[in-house]
């Protein structure tokens, strides 16, 4: 198979546009997450973060109260409000339009490797696993 040089050019402007494209993306800001939270994404030293700015709820029901960390693993962070808490962290790029870095499930105070996909420029999805099991959301971006 012969491929002419206009083919060759095409080819590599469409992958560079697309490579810059990919590269380009920012999942800073603010997102709304598919249970009700919000959470900013933003720089934290050399990475991304992901800070709990909004609770689903302002209160949990069990103890009428604003939210805490309740399940960390940490005794010594179980009754620190869980806005504020970084529920994504240490986020570097890990290839076109994915960050890699630690996941942190404040249903149950585990901390997981975790992914942040952005799908397009209003969506991203992030995900996690432990033992095997995967799972994940989308969130919708506010701004």
């Amino acid at each position: 198979m012969v491929l002419h040089k206009p083919f060759w050019i095409a080819a590599i402007i469409f992958s560079t546009a697309s490579y810059s494209q990919s590269a380009l993306a920012d999942p800073r800001g603010l997102w709304f997450a598919q249970d009700g939270a919000q959470v900013r994404i933003a720089p934290c030293g050399g990475y991304l973060c992901a800070i709990l700015v909004k609770t689903k709820s302002p209160v949990d029901p069990e103890t009428g109260q604003p939210w805490t960390d309740k399940h960390s693993h940490d005794p010594a962070q179980r009754n620190r409000p869980l806005v504020g808490t970084a529920v994504l962290s240490s986020l570097v790029p890990d290839g076109p339009s994915k960050w890699s870095g630690r996941l942190y499930n404040v249903d149950d105070g585990g901390s997981y490797e975790g992914h942040l996909l952005e799908l397009n420029a209003r969506t991203v999805r992030v995900e996690g696993c432990a033992v095997g099991i995967c799972g994940g959301q989308n969130m919708t971006r506010i701004q």
